[in-house]
């Protein structure tokens, strides 16, 4: 996995998750982007702290578990961007970083945290990350260094996770079929979820019904849209389609 100092030149990405902390995407898009990855998508992340404010374990453990839970999804790229957890500030600094990172990966698509969130990091993210999408395509913007400067880049889209709070998604995707994906990645993250062996302090997300609740989300997500499985998405703008007949 990159760090912010070590940025490996890869083809376009066709979706780019950032979390805000690593395991955010596991939890929210794992299924959606093992999905694409199954399908031969380009998939990639980008957390942007490494959690090292989290009660259990450690940031260069967290480091190890995000690198192993991307290889589960299929992920061709991961790195961490390294804002300070807990604090990091929608400013020109962070946005710089972000932008870069979208200009280096060229995504189609980028998801992102939340836009409203029970962890105050995850909505933060999530306005900064649209933000930077948005700024990445302006020309007098400039990233990378004067021998090799980063073209601009703007995503087509940027689409929103829902995370902990119940929110009513504008669109699902269908990840029957995948559930099993998304909770082996989760369960990469040894030090912050259900095991039985450790002697951690408990937290909220570490016993075994948080679990359980992860999967009945994915059950609830895709009812009422006919699927045994769901991972939800708001979008801040319209979604627009060719034919009604493409909805259902």
């Amino acid at each position: 996995m990159a760090n912010a100092t070590s940025f490996p030149l890869i083809p376009a990405l066709d979706v780019l998750a950032f979390g805000a902390h690593p395991d955010d995407v596991e939890l929210s898009a794992g299924g959606t982007l093992a999905k694409l990855s199954h399908q031969g998508r380009r998939c990639g992340v980008v957390d942007l702290t490494r959690g090292e404010l989290g009660t259990r374990g450690s940031a260069d453990l967290r480091d190890q578990e995000a690198e192993e839970a991307g290889k589960i999804m299929g992920l061709v790229h991961r790195e961490n961007l390294v804002l300070a957890d807990g604090f990091f500030e929608e400013n020109q600094e962070n946005l710089h970083r972000i932008i870069s990172a979208i200009r280096r990966l060229q995504p189609t698509v980028v998801l992102a945290n939340a836009l409203v969130d029970r962890h105050p990091d995850h909505g933060r993210a999530a306005a900064l990350v649209a933000r930077a999408a948005f700024l990445s395509g302006l020309v007098k913007i400039q990233t990378g260094t004067p021998n090799h400067p980063e073209q601009p880049w703007r995503p087509r889209a940027v689409y929103h996770y829902i995370q902990d709070y119940d929110r009513t998604p504008d669109f699902v995707v269908d990840i029957a079929g995948f559930v099993n994906v998304k909770m082996e990645a989760i369960l990469a993250y040894k030090s912050q979820f259900h095991d039985p062996l450790s002697e951690q302090p408990e937290t909220p997300i570490s016993s075994p019904e948080f679990l359980e609740h992860v999967k009945g989300r994915a059950t609830s997500m895709g009812r009422p849209v006919g699927f045994k499985a769901g991972e939800g998405f708001e979008s801040a703008r319209p979604l627009g389609v060719d034919s009604v007949l493409d909805l259902f």
